[in-house]
C-alpha cells in the first residue's frame, strides 16, 4: 500500500495512492462506516496501517478516487516524535567530504521536528551559511514501540519507507564537528514524503537505488546494498540506544550531497517511489528574505 498525505485547504489528510488516483481515507470511512484515523501519523500511532491495508485488499470495489494531478501533497506528517539521521553511510559520500567513513558504528545525529517540510515546499538557505547541501536518502518509518530489537526482527517494526531530502550547512559543520546538530537543524532542513510505502510492496529493500538530482540532472546515485550499515542494523542499533516510537524516522544516509543555491530544484528519486522535489530559496538574497513568520499547520 502507498499512503500519502494530501492537502485540502488548510487540512492535511491521509489517502491511498493507486496508480494515478488518490483515495482519501475519509471516503472509506464515509462509504463503509469505518473509523480509520484520517492522518498518516494517527494511523501509525494507533497501529492501524495494517488493518487499513487488509481492508482495502479485501474489497472488490473501492470508493471514488481523485486524479493525483489535482492534488497537492504534504509531508507524511509534521511532528515526528524523533528524527535520526545517519552520516557518511555510503563510502563514496565520505570521499566527497574528504572524511573517513565510519566502519564500526553508525555516525548518527538527531534533528528537530521544526525542520520538517513536504513536497514542493521551499527549502530556505539560512543567513548563517554560505554552503548548504541537499541529500537524497531512504527514510525508514517506525510502526511499533520497540526496544532492543534484533536485526532479524527489525523489519517487523517498520511501518514503511519513504523518500527524504536532508540538508546540511556544511560550512558550519566544517568549523567544528561538534557543530553537527546546529548544521542540521535549521528550519526547512528535512523534507519527506510524498508516499509511505509499506514493506510488502518492496521486493528487496537492499536493491533500491537512491539518487540525488539537481535541476533535472543526476548528481549521484547508489544502491542500498552499498550502505556500510544497512536498514536492519540501523533499526536494531538505535533501538538499543533508546526506545523507538511509532512515527520515528531513521534517514539512512545519502549517496551524494549537492550544494544548493537560490532558484535550484533538488530531488530525491528512489526505485518505485513517487519523486520528492523541493525548490530552493536563499534568504541572504535581496527579495528572498523571509519575514520570520511561521504558519501553524
Amino acid at each position: 500500500m502507498k499512503l500519502v498525505s494530501y492537502q485540502e485547504g488548510k487540512k492535511e489528510a491521509a489517502g491511498i495512492l493507486r496508480g494515478d488516483e488518490l483515495l482519501p481515507v475519509e471516503n472509506i470511512n464515509h462509504s463503509d462506516e469505518k473509523d480509520f484515523p484520517i492522518t498518516i501519523q494517527a494511523l501509525i500511532e494507533t497501529g492501524r496501517v495494517q488493518e487499513l491495508q487488509t481492508w482495502v485488499e479485501a474489497q472488490g470495489s473501492l470508493p471514488d478516487a481523485a486524479a493525483i494531478d489535482k492534488c497537492s501533497f504534504a509531508p507524511l506528517y509534521r511532528k515526528p516524535p524523533k528524527i535520526w539521521g545517519i552520516g557518511l553511510n555510503y563510502v563514496d559520500h565520505a570521499a566527497d567530504l574528504h572524511e573517513k567513513a565510519p566502519n564500526t558504528e553508525p555516525a548518527s545525529f538527531m534533528k528537530p521536528a521544526t525542520t520538517v517540510i513536504g513536497p514542493g515546499e521551499e527549502i530556505q538557505l539560512p543567513l548563517q551559511s554560505e554552503r548548504t547541501t541537499g541529500e537524497a536518502e531512504l527514510g525508514i518509518v517506525i510502526g511499533k514501540r520497540c526496544k532492543n530489537v534484533s536485526e532479524s526482527d527489525a523489519q517487523s517494526v517498520v511501518a514503511g519507507y519513504t523518500t527524504v531530502i536532508d540538508m546540511t550547512a556544511e560550512d558550519i559543520l566544517a568549523k567544528n564537528p561538534r557543530y553537527l546538530t546546529r548544521s542540521k537543524s535549521f528550519d526547512t532542513f528535512f523534507s519527506f514524503g510524498p508516499a509511505l510505502i509499506t514493506p510488502d510492496e518492496i521486493d528487496a529493500v537492499h536493491e533500491l537505488e537512491v539518487a540525488t538530482w539537481i535541476n533535472g540532472n543526476l548528481h549521484r546515485k547508489n544502491v542500498v546494498a552499498n550502505m556500510t550499515f544497512p536498514p536492519e542494523m540501523l533499526i536494531s542499533f538505535h533501538s538499543k540506544v533508546m526506545t523507538l516510537e511509532p512515527g520515528d524516522i531513521i534517514s539512512t544516509g545519502t549517496p551524494g550531497a549537492v550544494p544548493l543555491k537560490d532558484g535550484d530544484t533538488v530531488s530525491c528519486e528512489i526505485t518505485g517511489f513517487p519523486l520528492l522535489e523541493n525548490p530552493v530559496k536563499d534568504l541572504k538574497i535581496e527579495g528572498g528574505k523571509s519575514d520570520g513568520s511561521t504558519t501553524e499547520k
